[in-house]
């Protein structure tokens, strides 16, 4: 089944409860179902600049009662937005960048994996200096990631990997111009590959990009709409959903329908959020979809869970 058309989906908050709060600065949040449980990762810090990151692993039985699973930290580096990848062989991964340097930060990507997410291994760096990877998923044997330069020339790469930690440049130039960043990616079930890519450059109107195995060769639509954060999750009834920030009007975190034949992003519904939000993590549990997503709409800087119901 493919990607189906809007069809008038509708979208409504249900609950949303205040799961991060602890440091100063609490953000860039992804969402994941392992083992039964519930795993919210994000960064935890003094700013959203600062060099202190470390990334904090909540977990929770049941979506509203949530405790500290783990913290990833490597000494002298600023780990930042952390994404997990489910793996075949029922292991959890990370991927996050690790910031060195003063003034000009320089960004390698680096991995930790947990049997049960609450063990985690040390982060090692994978792929290329420079190029961050932002987020993977797999899709039959092999796990896909898209990656950015973070330096001139800006572009964004695809990458596979058999295992999950040897990346291999799969397309070296898989969109430039614009300066491509963040991305969403899901693969559905005939195979297709979407990605929604963020653009920071030129118009800064996200893409959407298409193909078929074995993802060599991409098509691309202009979104016409500037977004942050994105994250793409596909429904067991085929409708695709992003999460992203829109900044059309007032600064939000919003869940959207992606209409991928006729590219097309129409927002549902905004969360509570404001000011410095975004980057969620979804998940379709329960006939409710679970939104992780940060914001500042209430003073500090803080993590959210968010239930939103759909209907249509």
């Amino acid at each position: 089944m493919t990607s189906s058309p809007t069809r008038h989906t509708t979208a409504a908050v249900t609950a949303v409860h205040r799961i991060g709060d602890s440091a100063p600065h609490s953000a860039f949040t992804d969402l994941v179902r392992h083992s039964g449980s519930w795993f919210c990762a994000f960064r935890e810090a003094r700013t959203h600049l600062s060099d202190d990151g470390v990334i904090r692993v909540l977990t929770s039985t049941d979506g509203r009662s949530w405790r500290s699973a783990a913290v990833v930290r490597q000494e002298g580096v600023d780990l930042r937005d952390p994404r997990f990848v489910p793996r075949p062989d029922g292991r959890l991964q990370l991927l996050a960048a690790a910031a060195t340097g003063e003034g000009t930060k320089t960004f390698r990507t680096v991995t930790a994996l947990s049997a049960d997410g609450q063990t985690w291994g040390d982060p090692v760096p994978v792929g290329e200096p420079g190029v961050w990877v932002w987020r993977a998923a797999w899709q039959d044997d092999a796990m896909y990631g898209v990656g950015y330069a973070t330096r001139d020339p800006r572009f964004a790469r695809l990458y596979r990997s058999e295992d999950g930690i040897d990346l291999e440049p799969w397309v070296p130039t898989l969109f430039e111009g614009g300066y491509p960043n963040e991305s969403g990616l899901v693969f559905e079930p005939d195979g297709t590959a979407v990605c929604l890519l963020r653009r920071d450059g030129d118009s800064a109107s996200a893409q959407l990009g298409r193909a078929r195995p074995p993802y060599r060769d991409w098509t691309w639509t202009d979104l016409g709409v500037q977004v942050g954060g994105p994250t793409l999750l596909q429904l067991p009834d085929g409708r695709l959903l992003a999460g992203v920030r829109l900044l059309d009007g007032a600064v939000r975190t919003a869940i959207c329908a992606v209409d991928a034949e006729r590219g097309e992003l129409t927002e549902l519904v905004a969360l509570p959020s404001g000011g410095d939000t975004s980057y969620p993590g979804l998940v379709w549990h329960d006939d409710l979809l679970w939104v992780s997503y940060y914001s500042s709409h209430e003073e500090r800087t803080c993590v959210y869970l968010a239930e939103v119901s759909l209907s249509g």
